[in-house]
């Protein structure tokens, strides 16, 4: 599906799609991975995810536009994408990587989708970096708009609960079930010595967004 997105592979590309395993475990240099391009990839999501965001929202203060980015270029919603494009299915891993369930972990997808951006930004697609940025990450963008605290909880309750008594909200994994491929966690989370909330997710991420979320609403910090 890159091809039809960007336009044809080349070796930069394949660097974008090499995890830091891949090249320790085959004592290929560290520059090899996705690494460089994807600390490069980062700024080049943020800028067009900027301009688009600027477009769009022609009335909206810049702290609005940070907020709304900020989860828009979050691994969730990276790692989601990655997915959807078929991304995770190309990127090269260690074989012990790979048994750990690296090919469906955010943090991997996300990187390797930043890498991605960079290295074809750096061949000249700049045009066709926006349009996939358009279609595939700004179609968030108004439901995190409207609804922010879905996005946002886990932030929104450690500010309530640093406003009430100073002390921080404490998450747990009290499991982790089905295949390596296809974890679903859950997760409680506890204040002021009270489990106030529980739930799962496909990550731990997304577990402790879940439940924060529930928090909130049981505590009444928000209407989402």
């Amino acid at each position: 599906m890159l091809n039809k997105l960007f336009g044809e592979q080349n070796e930069l590309v394949e660097k974008a799609l090499t995890h830091p395993s891949y090249t320790k475990e085959n004592n290929c240099s560290s520059l090899e991975s996705y690494e460089r391009l994807e600390f490069f990839g980062d700024s080049v999501l943020k800028l067009f995810t900027s301009k688009l965001l600027y477009e769009t929202y022609p009335e909206a203060p810049e702290g609005e536009l940070s907020k709304i980015r900020s989860i828009l270029v979050s691994d969730a919603i990276l790692a989601k994408t990655a997915i959807e494009i078929g991304l995770d299915k190309l990127i090269k891993l260690a074989p012990s990587e790979e048994k750990q369930g690296g090919r469906k972990r955010e943090s991997n997808l996300a990187c390797a989708l930043e890498a991605v951006l960079g290295a074809y930004y750096l061949s000249g697609k700049q045009k066709k970096i926006e349009k996939f940025i358009k279609n595939y990450i700004m179609i968030y963008a108004e439901d995190v708009d409207k609804h922010f605290e879905k996005y946002n909880a886990k932030d929104i309750l450690q500010q309530y609960t640093q406003g009430v008594n100073k002390t921080l909200p404490v998450y747990r994994t009290l499991s982790v079930n089905g295949p390596a491929h296809k974890p679903e966690f859950v997760v409680e989370v506890e204040w002021n010595g009270e489990i106030i909330a529980q739930a799962s997710g496909k990550t731990k991420k997304e577990a402790q967004q879940n439940c924060a979320l529930k928090a909130c609403k049981k505590l009444n910090v928000t209407e989402e």
